[in-house]
């Protein structure tokens, strides 16, 4: 009887490889013993690496609240997390600047425009500015499908310009 060294199934007599998993089935190996000591090694050597797949949840989680993984310290055990989490950072910091743009152009025609028909030239510029919000929409939903799909993609426009976390 033989017995994957990969996965640890049991292939018919004679057989050259695993049709479980694929893998080569050396011929030496046909005593329980050996089965259960590729088991052991199986599961030891099975300890998942794949930095992406084990923290997608927090890699988005980062672009919501960016501060999460910096508080409880994934950013420090995951290259991935570290990544989105400066991904969520920048784009927090665009977030914050947009919103702070809007409110000065938006100041500055108040105070320039009087009268009843200035009023209604600033709402409809002011409604223009509110629909620059859709960007920062957009790269957040740009970082999230990046993150779920494990990929280290830069967010469009801002995603090169700095490295806060490092």
């Amino acid at each position: 009887m033989s017995f994957c060294v990969k996965c640890g199934q049991q292939s018919q007599e004679g057989a050259q490889y695993c049709l479980s998993c694929g893998a080569a089935i050396p011929t030496t190996q046909t005593s329980n013993n050996n089965h259960a000591s590729n088991q052991q090694q199986h599961t030891q050597s099975t300890v998942p690496n794949n930095d992406a797949e084990m923290n997608k949840g927090m890699a988005i989680i980062a672009y919501i609240i960016f501060f999460i993984p910096l508080i409880t310290g994934d950013h420090r055990k995951s290259d991935f997390v570290k990544y989105h989490t400066n991904q969520g950072l920048l784009l927090f910091i665009f977030s914050v600047g947009l919103g702070i743009a809007i409110s000065i152009v938006t100041a500055i025609f108040s105070a320039l425009l009087f009268g009843l028909f200035a009023w209604g030239l600033l709402a409809i510029l002011s409604t223009i500015l509110n629909f620059l919000w859709i960007v920062p929409t957009i790269l957040l939903i740009i970082g999230i499908i990046n993150a779920a799909s494990g990929n280290e993609k830069p967010l469009p426009l801002i995603g090169n310009m700095f490295t806060i976390i490092k």
